[in-house]
C-alpha cells in the first residue's frame, strides 16, 4: 500500500479492518455496486473504451482550463493541503493538485476501468485513488483544504447530492469548484440523447444549490455549454 492511500484511510468515517488495494486503489465497494445513471452515455464511460475517450475529453478540458486560468488557482490549495477530486476518472487532474511535499491528493471514482488506468499513470506517494460512492463519500466532516470535480457531476444520479457531500468534506474557509455542462443554446441537441445517460444544467443551477447549501463567494464562468463554478465555505 503507498503512502497516498495509508494517509486516506486516516481520513475515513468508517476505515476498514482490512482494506481491499489489491488493484492498487483503496476499493469500498467491493460487490456492491452503488447507484448509478445507466443511459447509454454513463455506459460508454464505464467500459475501457469509455476510459480512453474520458482520457482523451480531460486533456482538451484541461486546455480549456489553462486558458480560462487553472483551478487550483482558484481553489488556493496550500502547500501540504489534502485536496480531493471527486470523479477522478484516469486521474489526470487529480495527480495535479498535490502542492508541497506532504501535500495529498485524493482521486475518488467507482469505475474501475477509469481506476486502474489512474492508477497505472499517476499514483504515487502524494496522490492516491478510492472506489467508492460520490453521493456518499466515504470521509469524515471538514477533512480537505479543496475540493474539485470536472465534467463528472452530469453522470451521477443526484448532482444534488454530490454537492451535499462535497460541502460537507470542506474544512471551513476551505473552496470547491466543478465543472458541468450546461444546456444553453445546445437544448435541441440534448433531446436527441438517451433519457437516464447525463444530466444538463440550467445555467443558475449549480451556483443556487451551492448558496443553498451555505456556501459563500459563489462565481461562475462558462464557455459555450461548459460551466465552471466555484465557492467557498464558511
Amino acid at each position: 500500500m503507498n503512502t497516498a492511500l495509508q494517509r486516506a484511510i486516516g481520513l475515513l468515517a468508517d476505515p476498514p479492518s482490512n482494506p481491499d488495494v489489491s488493484n492498487g486503489y483503496l476499493d469500498l465497494l467491493g460487490s456492491v455496486d452503488p447507484p448509478r445513471n445507466t443511459g447509454a452515455i454513463q455506459a460508454v464511460w464505464a467500459s475501457p473504451i469509455g476510459s480512453m475517450l474520458y482520457d482523451r475529453a480531460q486533456v482538451v478540458a484541461r486546455r480549456v482550463v489553462t486558458a480560462w486560468g487553472q483551478p487550483a488557482g482558484w481553489l488556493d490549495i496550500p502547500s501540504g493541503g489534502i485536496v480531493l477530486d471527486v470523479g477522478s476518472g484516469p486521474g489526470n487532474v487529480t495527480a495535479s493538485l498535490a502542492r508541497g511535499p506532504n501535500g495529498l491528493a485524493l482521486g475518488v471514482d467507482i469505475s474501475e476501468p477509469m481506476l486502474a488506468r489512474a492508477v497505472r499513470a499517476q499514483a504515487g506517494p502524494q496522490v492516491g485513488f478510492l472506489r467508492a460512492d460520490a453521493g456518499r463519500l466515504p470521509f469524515r466532516d471538514e477533512t480537505f483544504d479543496a475540493v474539485v470535480s470536472i465534467a463528472m457531476l452530469q453522470l451521477a444520479p443526484d448532482p444534488s447530492a454530490v454537492l451535499a457531500e462535497i460541502a460537507r468534506v470542506l474544512r471551513p474557509g476551505a473552496r470547491m469548484a466543478v465543472m458541468v455542462p450546461t444546456v444553453g443554446r445546445a437544448a435541441p441537441l440534448m433531446r436527441l440523447l438517451p433519457d437516464g445517460g447525463a444530466h444538463f444544467f440550467s445555467d443558475d443551477e449549480i451556483g443556487d444549490t451551492l448558496e443553498d447549501l451555505g456556501l459563500v463567494g459563489v462565481r461562475t464562468k462558462s464557455l459555450g455549454t461548459i460551466q465552471w463554478v466555484r465557492g467557498r465555505r464558511r
